[in-house]
Protein backbone atom coordinates (compact mmCIF):
# COMPACT_ATOMS: atom_id res chain seq x y z
CA UNK A 1 0.00 0.00 0.00
CA UNK A 2 2.64 2.29 0.91
CA UNK A 3 4.61 1.58 -2.43
CA UNK A 4 1.74 2.31 -4.42
CA UNK A 5 0.84 5.07 -2.68
CA UNK A 6 4.32 6.50 -3.62
CA UNK A 7 3.92 5.28 -7.21
CA UNK A 8 0.45 7.72 -7.28
CA UNK A 9 2.54 10.61 -6.01
CA UNK A 10 4.82 10.35 -8.35
CA UNK A 11 2.92 10.27 -11.18
CA UNK A 12 0.80 13.29 -9.81
CA UNK A 13 3.82 15.20 -9.78
CA UNK A 14 5.44 14.51 -13.01
CA UNK A 15 1.93 15.35 -14.03
CA UNK A 16 2.06 18.68 -12.37
CA UNK A 17 5.41 19.37 -13.70
CA UNK A 18 3.84 18.60 -17.02
CA UNK A 19 1.02 20.83 -16.63
CA UNK A 20 3.13 23.77 -15.38
CA UNK A 21 5.21 23.58 -18.28
CA UNK A 22 2.57 23.48 -20.97
CA UNK A 23 1.06 26.79 -19.18
CA UNK A 24 3.94 28.41 -19.55
CA UNK A 25 4.02 31.32 -21.98
CA UNK A 26 6.29 34.57 -21.58
CA UNK A 27 4.38 37.88 -21.39
CA UNK A 28 6.70 39.60 -24.61
CA UNK A 29 9.46 38.94 -26.25
CA UNK A 30 12.31 41.49 -28.04
CA UNK A 31 13.58 40.38 -31.12
CA UNK A 32 16.67 42.63 -32.50
CA UNK A 33 19.91 41.61 -34.92
CA UNK A 34 23.08 42.16 -33.76
CA UNK A 35 25.00 45.37 -34.85
CA UNK A 36 26.98 46.12 -38.09
CA UNK A 37 30.25 43.66 -38.34
CA UNK A 38 33.51 44.23 -39.34
CA UNK A 39 34.29 39.94 -40.21
CA UNK A 40 32.29 37.02 -39.25
CA UNK A 41 33.84 36.82 -35.17
CA UNK A 42 33.76 41.06 -34.49
CA UNK A 43 31.72 43.55 -34.46
CA UNK A 44 33.03 47.08 -36.07
CA UNK A 45 33.51 49.82 -34.40
CA UNK A 46 29.35 51.11 -35.52
CA UNK A 47 27.98 47.82 -34.13
CA UNK A 48 29.97 48.45 -30.59
CA UNK A 49 28.45 52.07 -30.57
CA UNK A 50 25.11 49.98 -31.43
CA UNK A 51 25.58 48.02 -28.44
CA UNK A 52 26.23 50.89 -26.00
CA UNK A 53 23.64 52.96 -27.26
CA UNK A 54 20.87 50.02 -26.76
CA UNK A 55 21.66 49.77 -23.00
CA UNK A 56 21.61 53.26 -22.69
CA UNK A 57 18.19 54.09 -24.60
CA UNK A 58 16.29 50.81 -24.96
CA UNK A 59 17.71 47.93 -22.96
CA UNK A 60 19.72 48.46 -19.99
CA UNK A 61 18.53 49.10 -16.20
CA UNK A 62 17.51 52.57 -16.26
CA UNK A 63 17.57 53.22 -20.12
CA UNK A 64 16.03 56.20 -21.50
CA UNK A 65 13.49 54.64 -23.64
CA UNK A 66 13.64 52.03 -22.21
CA UNK A 67 11.42 49.05 -23.90
CA UNK A 68 10.47 47.62 -20.32
CA UNK A 69 7.29 48.37 -18.11
CA UNK A 70 8.16 50.22 -14.83
CA UNK A 71 9.55 47.84 -12.43
CA UNK A 72 10.25 45.67 -14.87
CA UNK A 73 13.37 43.86 -15.86
CA UNK A 74 14.37 40.96 -18.62
CA UNK A 75 13.69 37.71 -17.24
CA UNK A 76 16.83 36.56 -20.01
CA UNK A 77 18.86 37.96 -23.08
CA UNK A 78 19.25 35.47 -25.25
CA UNK A 79 22.23 35.18 -27.68
CA UNK A 80 23.34 32.52 -30.51
CA UNK A 81 26.27 34.06 -32.26
CA UNK A 82 29.61 35.79 -31.36
CA UNK A 83 27.85 38.80 -32.83
CA UNK A 84 24.55 39.09 -30.82
CA UNK A 85 26.70 37.94 -27.74
CA UNK A 86 28.95 41.32 -28.36
CA UNK A 87 25.65 43.24 -28.89
CA UNK A 88 24.13 42.48 -26.25
CA UNK A 89 26.76 41.76 -23.10
CA UNK A 90 26.68 45.79 -22.24
CA UNK A 91 22.89 45.98 -21.72
CA UNK A 92 23.27 42.46 -19.93
CA UNK A 93 25.85 43.77 -17.14
CA UNK A 94 23.45 46.72 -16.18
CA UNK A 95 21.15 43.92 -15.14
CA UNK A 96 24.26 42.04 -13.49
CA UNK A 97 23.17 39.10 -15.67
CA UNK A 98 24.60 36.99 -17.85
CA UNK A 99 23.35 36.15 -21.71
CA UNK A 100 22.37 33.26 -22.02
CA UNK A 101 23.64 31.63 -25.22
CA UNK A 102 22.67 28.83 -27.70
CA UNK A 103 26.03 28.95 -29.05
CA UNK A 104 27.26 28.58 -33.09
CA UNK A 105 31.04 29.71 -33.21
CA UNK A 106 32.17 30.24 -36.65
CA UNK A 107 34.51 27.55 -38.48
CA UNK A 108 36.42 27.56 -41.70
CA UNK A 109 34.71 25.97 -44.25
CA UNK A 110 31.90 24.86 -42.26
CA UNK A 111 28.17 25.00 -43.06
CA UNK A 112 26.73 26.86 -39.70
CA UNK A 113 23.29 26.35 -40.99
CA UNK A 114 22.19 22.73 -39.34
CA UNK A 115 23.30 24.47 -35.98
CA UNK A 116 21.69 27.34 -36.26
CA UNK A 117 18.55 25.70 -36.86
CA UNK A 118 18.68 23.65 -33.97
CA UNK A 119 19.45 26.18 -31.79
CA UNK A 120 17.02 28.76 -32.60
CA UNK A 121 14.47 26.13 -32.37
CA UNK A 122 15.92 25.03 -28.79
CA UNK A 123 15.97 28.56 -27.62
CA UNK A 124 12.25 28.80 -28.31
CA UNK A 125 11.69 25.38 -26.95
CA UNK A 126 12.97 26.95 -23.78
CA UNK A 127 11.52 30.20 -23.89
CA UNK A 128 7.92 28.44 -24.27
CA UNK A 129 8.21 25.57 -22.04
CA UNK A 130 10.49 27.15 -19.19
CA UNK A 131 8.07 28.33 -16.12
CA UNK A 132 10.80 30.79 -15.10
CA UNK A 133 9.88 32.80 -18.57
CA UNK A 134 6.31 32.40 -17.74
CA UNK A 135 4.67 35.61 -18.07
CA UNK A 136 7.62 37.51 -17.95
CA UNK A 137 9.90 39.54 -21.15
CA UNK A 138 12.63 38.12 -23.06
CA UNK A 139 14.96 39.75 -25.87
CA UNK A 140 16.36 37.66 -28.07
CA UNK A 141 19.22 39.09 -29.98
CA UNK A 142 19.58 36.74 -33.35
CA UNK A 143 21.12 36.35 -36.68
CA UNK A 144 18.94 37.78 -39.27
CA UNK A 145 18.29 34.90 -41.42
CA UNK A 146 17.38 32.90 -38.25
CA UNK A 147 14.77 35.48 -37.67
CA UNK A 148 13.12 35.77 -40.78
CA UNK A 149 13.74 34.56 -44.54
CA UNK A 150 11.44 32.99 -46.40
CA UNK A 151 14.47 31.80 -48.85
CA UNK A 152 15.44 29.92 -45.74
CA UNK A 153 12.03 28.44 -44.33
CA UNK A 154 11.62 27.04 -48.39
CA UNK A 155 14.40 25.26 -47.90
CA UNK A 156 13.73 23.15 -45.00
CA UNK A 157 10.07 22.20 -45.49
CA UNK A 158 9.74 19.48 -43.24
CA UNK A 159 10.74 21.86 -40.29
CA UNK A 160 10.55 25.22 -38.49
CA UNK A 161 13.92 26.67 -38.71
CA UNK A 162 13.24 30.62 -38.12
CA UNK A 163 11.44 32.75 -35.10
CA UNK A 164 9.21 33.87 -37.74
CA UNK A 165 7.61 30.33 -37.54
CA UNK A 166 8.46 29.41 -34.40
CA UNK A 167 6.86 31.78 -32.68
CA UNK A 168 4.25 31.82 -34.55
CA UNK A 169 4.36 35.57 -36.24
CA UNK A 170 3.48 33.87 -39.37
CA UNK A 171 0.08 33.62 -38.88
CA UNK A 172 -0.23 37.19 -37.86
CA UNK A 173 -1.11 40.20 -40.70
CA UNK A 174 1.71 42.56 -40.98
CA UNK A 175 4.89 40.37 -40.15
CA UNK A 176 7.70 40.81 -42.61
CA UNK A 177 8.62 37.27 -44.31
CA UNK A 178 11.50 38.20 -44.30
CA UNK A 179 14.56 40.26 -42.64
CA UNK A 180 16.47 42.70 -44.65
CA UNK A 181 20.03 41.62 -44.98
CA UNK A 182 21.09 45.35 -44.72
CA UNK A 183 18.79 46.12 -41.51
CA UNK A 184 20.19 46.15 -38.18
CA UNK A 185 18.19 49.06 -36.49
CA UNK A 186 14.56 47.74 -35.36
CA UNK A 187 13.47 45.83 -32.66
CA UNK A 188 10.19 43.39 -33.26
CA UNK A 189 7.96 43.39 -30.19
CA UNK A 190 5.94 40.60 -29.94
CA UNK A 191 3.14 39.69 -27.10
CA UNK A 192 1.22 37.14 -26.09
CA UNK A 193 -2.16 37.32 -23.98
CA UNK A 194 -3.15 35.20 -21.47
CA UNK A 195 -5.41 32.85 -22.47
CA UNK A 196 -2.42 30.13 -23.02
CA UNK A 197 -2.10 30.45 -26.79
CA UNK A 198 0.96 30.30 -28.74
CA UNK A 199 -0.36 32.52 -31.56
CA UNK A 200 1.09 36.26 -30.26
CA UNK A 201 -1.89 38.62 -29.97
CA UNK A 202 0.52 42.19 -31.11
CA UNK A 203 3.42 42.31 -32.87
CA UNK A 204 4.99 46.11 -33.50
CA UNK A 205 8.38 47.13 -35.24
CA UNK A 206 10.38 49.30 -32.94
CA UNK A 207 13.09 51.92 -34.77
CA UNK A 208 16.02 52.21 -33.06
CA UNK A 209 16.59 56.40 -32.91
CA UNK A 210 19.15 57.19 -30.46
CA UNK A 211 19.82 60.42 -28.89
CA UNK A 212 23.14 62.33 -27.79
CA UNK A 213 25.79 61.09 -27.19
CA UNK A 214 24.54 57.91 -29.48
CA UNK A 215 23.01 60.14 -32.25
CA UNK A 216 25.48 59.02 -34.57
CA UNK A 217 24.55 55.54 -34.40
CA UNK A 218 22.55 54.79 -37.64
CA UNK A 219 18.85 54.32 -38.01
CA UNK A 220 17.93 53.85 -41.31
CA UNK A 221 14.81 52.66 -42.72
CA UNK A 222 13.56 49.02 -42.88
CA UNK A 223 14.66 47.85 -45.88
CA UNK A 224 16.94 50.84 -46.79
CA UNK A 225 20.97 50.53 -46.50
CA UNK A 226 22.90 53.04 -44.10
CA UNK A 227 25.50 55.59 -45.01
CA UNK A 228 28.63 54.71 -43.50
CA UNK A 229 31.37 56.49 -42.93
CA UNK A 230 34.70 56.34 -44.95
CA UNK A 231 36.89 53.90 -43.16
CA UNK A 232 34.26 52.46 -40.60
CA UNK A 233 35.34 48.35 -41.39
CA UNK A 234 32.22 47.54 -41.35
CA UNK A 235 30.54 45.02 -44.09
CA UNK A 236 28.33 46.00 -46.42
Amino acid sequence: MIRRSRTVLVAVAILLGLASQALALPKKVIILRHGEKENDFALCRIGLDRSLALAAQFLGQGAKHSLFASGEKPAAIFGITLHTLELASPAAATWEMPVTTFSVVPLPGIDLTPQLNLRTQQAVGALMDDPRYDGKTVVMVWEHHHIADQKMELKFPDQKVTLRQLLNLDKLPDVPDTWPSQTYDFFWVVEYGTTGSRVPTSFRMVRQEFTAPFDKVPSNEWGKRAKLPMGSKCLP
